[in-house]
């Protein structure tokens, strides 16, 4: 089975597209959200619309923390611009739609995988996994071999050995990595609608569950218009600005 990863769309529906559009051009089999289907971006209902009606065709997801922050209110943790988003966002959502994201799980496990936004150890508390410390932590709070996650919006592998090795890869786009179930795994999928390590091209990646490979892959699309479209909207021009560099 191919299933594409796809994280942090972050209501940027240019990029949504262009990742979805990909993902089926490479024969993708199911796919996985890993969470921030809102903030920052000027499509928060398009966006939940069109999860919901992947989720109906079978898709996994799992909610992250900008959605449960639309949900229940932004923790003291958001930066400003973002919480300004959030009571934005939440404006443009439906009841059903609030309902939808409010009801999404912190994890899935399926078929040795696990599918979080944040991490193993605590889910719900959304530390970020910033370096080898945190991925061994996280690969220790599950059985499961291969780990899929977002929230850093780098994309980023890690692996443990039996022995307790623990070691980072970051990836080169477009090339299948090996994944043996041997040893276990974690990738941050990166962002698709607000990477941050100077590449304004949307990032997914390709899990091959038969072939234990990860491919992680970088798809453009018109983020000169979808920067506009966040400035338009009324939301920090800033947001709107680092999209044009993916910073």
């Amino acid at each position: 089975m191919r299933l594409a990863l796809i994280s942090d769309i972050h209501a940027n529906r240019e990029a949504f597209e262009a990742c979805l559009e990909q993902a089926h051009l490479h024969r993708a089999e199911r796919i996985a959200l890993l969470g921030d289907f809102v903030g920052y971006g000027a499509d928060p209902s398009w966006v939940v619309a069109r999860v919901q009606d992947l989720v109906s065709q079978g898709a996994i997801a799992v909610r992250g923390n900008h959605d449960e922050a639309v949900v229940q209110g932004p923790s003291p943790h958001l930066v400003e611009d973002a919480r300004r988003v959030i009571a934005w966002t939440r404006e443009q959502l439906t009841p059903a739609q609030l309902d939808f994201l409010g009801a999404l799980p912190h994890t899935r496990e399926e078929a040795g995988c696990l599918f979080t936004h944040a991490n193993a150890w605590a889910p719900g508390g959304w530390e970020y996994i910033l370096g080898r410390n945190e991925a061994v932590r996280s690969m220790h709070a599950t059985a499961c071999r291969h780990s899929f996650v977002g929230h850093v919006h780098q994309p980023m592998l890690y692996h443990l050995s039996s022995t307790g090795k623990i070691a980072d890869f970051r990836p080169v786009p477009g090339v299948a990595v090996p994944v043996p179930a041997h040893r276990q795994w974690l990738a941050i999928a990166g962002s698709a609608g607000q990477p941050r390590d100077g590449n304004p091209a949307a990032c997914w990646a390709m899990f091959d569950a038969v072939h234990h490979t990860l491919t992680f892959h970088r798809v453009p699309y018109d983020h000169e218009a979808t920067a506009a479209k966040v400035i338009a909207a009324g939301l920090p021009r800033a947001l709107g600005e680092r999209l044009l560099e993916g910073i």
